[in-house]
Formats: structure tokens, C-alpha cells, sequence
């Protein structure tokens, strides 16, 4: 997703180590500390109440060499099916109230260490299909809030691939759609070829 809007990729603090520099957090939960109204003139108390982020992922920057988050915090609002413009704009504005607060993120296990404080703002970013209506990507960008549109490239549509009876031909077609996406992910088909004689 990040490399379809350049400005939030540029934020990535390594290009050369990206895995390393992004945490993904899929629907997220944040600890506030909000204050407790009390009767008396002592110092004012603090509470913490945990609560979920109506968006569906968040991708928190993080330095790769010193392993802490950066203070840049992405959350993505996947557009589901049968939602108006007026309710995914609302999600993004409920976020941006829940994280006006003082708060921390509810970190995966293997990423609790990190310094997880929240930042100064949140970086919106709107996943759309090709099926969207179109109403609503004018609204986004009427918005100026960035969008992405999400073509699935592994796999064709459903109704294509049950057309496709013969499982060499679905792995054949797995192969040629999602050759790219597996050079992304560091498997090189020839070598693996190869590698299988």
C-alpha cells in the first residue's frame, strides 16, 4: 500500500531494510490515559481505558537500528462492501478524536518492547477496489485524503478461476500472476526451478 502513495513511503525511515521498519498492527487497540474529575483540590488522577480504533490496520514507522517507533503512525480504512462515503469518512473521524488523547499502542507480542507512545498526528490512508463506486473516491479526494485502489494480483476474479478445471492450469496461472509478487517477497522462480531437478 505504501508504495502506491510515495509521500508515506518516503516516511519509511530504511529504504534498503522496509521489513524492518514498519510494524503492522491489524485492528488495533489503544490504551488512553484520560484524567478522573475528583472532588478534591489534590493533583488530578489518571485513568487507563483501552478501546478499538474503528480503522482496520495501522502501520507504525520504526528505526531498524535502534528499534523504536518513529512518530509516524499510518492507519488504513479498507473500503467494505455495501459502506456509504458518509460512514468511512466517520470512521476517520472518530480515529482522529480517539487518538487526540495521550495514548500508547497494544502492541503484538513480538513487538512489545518497542517505545510505543503515540504521535503528534495520524497519516490517513483510504484502500479502495476497482469496484468502489466511484462517488466515493471523488469524495476521498474532494476530502484530500489520499486513496489507494487495491487490485488483487494473485489470483484472478472468482468467477474466472472457476472457469480453470485443470490444476496444472490453475498453477500455471498462479505462477504468471504472481511472479512479481514473489520476486517481492525475495523467491526467484528460476532458482526454485532449478533447485526442484
Amino acid at each position: 500500500m505504501l508504495k502506491q502513495h510515495r509521500p508515506y513511503l518516503e516516511m519509511l525511515p530504511s529504504m534498503r531494510r522496509p521489513q524492518e521498519s514498519i510494524v503492522t498492527i491489524p485492528l488495533p487497540n489503544l490504551s488512553i490515559r484520560r484524567a478522573v474529575d475528583s472532588s478534591s483540590a489534590g493533583p488530578v488522577s489518571k485513568r487507563r481505558e483501552v478501546v478499538s480504533l474503528p480503522c482496520d490496520v495501522v502501520i507504525l514507522m520504526c528505526d531498524p537500528e535502534w528499534k523504536i517507533k518513529t512518530g509516524v503512525d499510518v492507519v488504513l480504512f479498507i473500503h467494505r462492501p455495501d459502506e456509504d462515503f458518509s460512514e468511512l469518512l466517520y470512521r476517520w473521524r472518530q480515529t482522529q478524536i480517539l487518538m487526540s488523547d495521550n495514548y500508547e499502542w497494544l502492541m503484538p507480542m513480538q513487538y512489545e518492547h518497542l517505545l510505543n507512545e503515540g504521535s503528534e498526528r495520524p497519516y490517513p490512508l483510504f484502500v479502495v477496489f476497482p469496484q468502489t463506486p466511484e462517488r466515493i473516491i471523488r469524495g476521498l479526494n474532494g476530502a484530500q485524503l489520499p486513496v489507494v485502489v487495491y487490485t488483487p494480483t494473485l489470483w484472478s476474479d472468482p468467477e474466472d478461476r472457476a472457469e480453470v478445471n485443470t490444476p496444472q492450469a490453475e498453477a500455471e496461472e498462479l505462477i504468471d500472476d504472481g511472479e512479481e509478487a514473489l520476486r517481492e517477497w525475495g523467491i526467484d522462480i528460476e532458482i526454485a526451478d532449478e533447485g526442484a531437478d
